[in-house]
């Protein structure tokens, strides 16, 4: 096993090079990438802190899913300095709008040894909350040599990800084995984690966070203003967090929506900030109407698509929607989160891909809050006939709100087990 860790350590190296043409490619798109770097080497002024509670959120997505989490641990360990690390720019965006000055936030670095060594120096924890399942062989290493128990935390595993760990998946074992315990989403997450070598001991399944996702008050008045200004009785459908292999697919199906609807309107949001332009050039390509978040703030009456080019509002957007498409879902990218649009009791749509979040879109569809579409044809014909139905949206909306609500509480459950754990027990 050290052979293999010094062999993976070797080749992390080998490819620092590699990953910074990546990060400077990105930064062409979307110039925040080319901020901060050297945190991504554990390069960062000494912040001065000791024993902290420390939370890592990949990406926007998983930021959003750890609020009420970081919100609810902040409360039960009032007076613990908090550090949040994210991994992308926009996760970096969420963590400062929603915590500011009352966290220490800074970049995960890459999994090099003495970076992660540099990172651990400076935020000195005596905890690490990590949300989903991101597992990385030196950081993990790291942390067990120095006592830091690390709680994986709505932890989730799809079979392509299971499959996927190849000739590293004897680390992830040895990596996983090392947690203090792991939370996990559903029973098949489960189930896949106990094959990658979590404990069984310590392994529960607490359920999805995500379920207790706070909607902002205020948010159904928002949608009503945004409403006003696009025309409150005309048709509006949104596609969110799309990715450029199906955004053609999603204007395609617009086509079809505007032969029943004229009046309809598109809202697009795409999952990467450098998709942006693409995109609102995309709509223009396609002869629709189009105005953008940052450059027109609202739709006009008469236009046919709109391009939410700014990022952390997308809820807003939710609520000011008939029915909502959940992206990453045409591509194998696997889907993205169902539970927003079900959380503002919105009729969601979803591709065949959904992997990334299975049971819980196959528990939505079985509730009769979400319905899957396998291309853009069934794409646009479905969302035609919805905005066509009201007393059906309005049974999926119903069916969307009690689905949410039946399933809250794995907060709760995930702060006792960190509780447990800094106490030095197993929960």
């Amino acid at each position: 096993m050290f052979l293999l860790r010094a062999i993976y350590t070797l080749t992390m190296y080998l490819l620092t090079p590699v990953i910074l043409y990546r990060l400077a490619w990105r930064g062409i798109g979307y110039r925040d990438y080319w901020g901060r770097w050297r945190e991504r080497f554990g390069f960062f002024a000494d912040p001065g802190l000791r024993d902290t509670i420390w939370v890592h959120a990949v990406s926007v997505g998983e930021m959003n899913a750890a609020a009420p989490l970081i919100e609810a641990l902040m409360k039960r360990f009032e007076g613990r300095r908090f550090v949040v690390s994210t991994v992308t720019p926009t996760g970096s965006a969420r963590a400062q709008k929603l915590f500011g000055e009352r966290v220490f936030h800074v970049y995960l670095p890459y999994d090099l040894t003495a970076s992660i060594r540099r990172f651990l120096d400076r935020i000195n924890p005596s905890l690490a909350v990590v949300m989903e399942t991101e597992i990385w062989p030196n950081l993990y290493y790291e942390c067990a040599r120095r006592g830091v128990p690390i709680v994986l935390a709505n932890a989730r595993l799809s079979e392509r990800s299971l499959k996927g760990y190849g000739p590293v998946r004897p680390l992830a074992r040895q990596a996983i084995r090392s947690v203090a315990f792991v939370a996990a989403q559903s029973q098949q997450d489960a189930l896949r984690l106990g094959q990658l070598g979590a404990r069984p001991t310590h392994l529960r399944v607490v359920g999805n966070v995500k379920f207790d996702m706070r909607v902002p008050g205020g948010l159904e008045r928002i949608g009503r203003v945004l409403r006003e200004y696009w025309g409150e009785s005309r048709p509006v459908w949104i596609a969110a967090s799309t990715h450029e292999a199906e955004e053609a697919a999603v204007l395609e199906a617009h086509t079809r929506v505007l032969r029943r609807f004229p009046e309809a309107l598109l809202v697009i949001a795409p999952r990467h900030p450098e998709r942006f332009q693409p995109v609102l050039k995309l709509c223009r390509g396609y002869g629709l109407r189009t105005l953008s978040r940052s450059e027109d703030t609202v739709a006009h009456v008469d236009t046919q698509a709109f391009v939410v080019d700014t990022m952390g509002e997308l809820l807003n957007f939710f609520a000011a929607s008939d029915v909502a498409f959940v992206a990453g879902s045409f591509d194998r990218i696997g889907g993205h989160n169902v539970l927003e649009p079900a959380a503002v009791g919105k009729p969601v749509l979803v591709g065949p891909h959904t992997f990334n979040f299975a049971e819980v879109t196959e528990n939505l569809i079985a509730d009769g809050a979400a319905l899957r579409v396998a291309n853009a044809v069934e794409l646009g014909d479905t969302v035609s006939r919805l905005l066509a139905d009201l007393p059906l949206r309005q049974r999926m909306s119903a069916n969307a709100l009690a689905a949410v609500e039946r399933e809250r509480g794995a907060v709760g459950r995930c702060v006792e087990i960190v509780a447990a754990v800094m106490a030095g027990r197993i929960p």
